[in-house]
């Protein structure tokens, strides 16, 4: 029989081995979440671009105030690290490094901030601002929102490219179900005869495919201006006299009380002669992003309160 020294020595070198082992499986594992947490991330943007990054964004510049509130809502608002002027919610968002509006992009401090994802609003950005900014060779993820239902592929997608899929699904499905029963709310509701006042000088109203004209239908409304072929359409006061509204929405400027322009000039409309007028949270309607529900249900409250 081997002696106590013997027995001790092969104890010992068991333990080693096991020791060893255990430390090569750990060292299998870590490098096994290393990959995964490195794994690389792919979509297709609203330019139909494919776009893929070697990991998820962690230094994200956001080139519109509802982009800023689409990364927050995806759940991705710590990786913001630069946003546009405008850019005030949620209260978070405040404090984040400037870089310059949608006419004047501050591609210094850009490049400065050294982001791995820039999201662009693909309509809303000047063509030589877009320019300018592949010159710097930035990751583009451009969104352009149509329908309610692009708000919620755009939080999804967000959620892949900044590895937030969980929250991003959660906030997707709550906006649809809100969006889905205000619908239901106001379906069947006799129509009323909507004009939506962008601005005033010159007067500019949307067409039938913005995503405004959405709320104005869901909530029962005709848009008069339905038809017009350009998004944002220019339309005379004369056209919009003719078009006989019976609600003159737009979006609150300062503390005025009903939308600036000629509509107490224009006597034979119906919504001047019953004065109905609405003026809207422009931080709501105005914006593509989860408070858009908000912005359309006082659109319905004011539609409701015209029939």
């Amino acid at each position: 029989m081997p002696g106590r020294a013997v027995v001790r020595q092969r104890a010992e070198d068991a333990r080693v081995k096991l020791t060893a082992s255990r430390r090569v499986l750990w060292l299998a594992l870590a490098a096994g979440v290393g990959a995964a947490t490195a794994q690389s991330v792919s979509i297709i943007d609203d330019s139909g671009h494919a776009l893929t990054l070697p990991r998820p964004a962690r230094r994200v510049v956001a080139l519109a105030p509802h982009l800023t509130e689409l990364a927050f809502a995806a759940g991705g608002g710590s990786t913001l690290v630069g946003v546009i002027n405008y850019s005030d919610y949620p209260e978070a968002a405040k404090a984040l490094p400037r870089v310059g509006d949608a006419f004047a992009l501050n591609l210094e401090s850009i490049a400065q901030l050294k982001p791995d994802l820039v999201l662009v609003w693909r309509s809303g950005l000047p063509a030589r601002q877009r320019e300018q900014l592949r010159v710097l060779q930035l990751p583009l993820y451009d969104v352009e929102i149509r329908h309610v239902d692009d708000i919620a592929a755009t939080l999804r997608r967000l959620g892949t490219l900044l590895g937030t899929t969980s929250t991003a699904d959660v906030a997707a499905a709550a906006l649809l179900q809100r969006w889905n029963q205000l619908q239901t709310r106001h379906s069947g509701r006799k129509p009323v005869r909507v004009f939506y006042q962008l601005w005033h000088e010159p007067l500019m109203t949307v067409n039938g495919e913005h995503l405004i004209s959405q709320a104005i239908t869901a909530c029962g409304g005709v848009n008069v201006f339905a038809a017009l072929p350009l998004l944002t359409p220019t339309v005379s006061w004369e056209a919009a006299a003719q078009a006989n509204p019976q609600l003159v929405a737009a979006a609150r400027v300062g503390t005025e009380a009903m939308p600036s322009g000629r509509w107490t000039e224009l006597t034979q409309v119906d919504a001047v002669k019953r004065n109905r007028f609405a003026l809207m949270a422009p931080e709501l309607l105005d914006r593509m992003g989860p408070r858009f529900i908000d912005g359309a249900q006082q659109l319905c409250d004011a539609i409701e309160a015209t029939r």
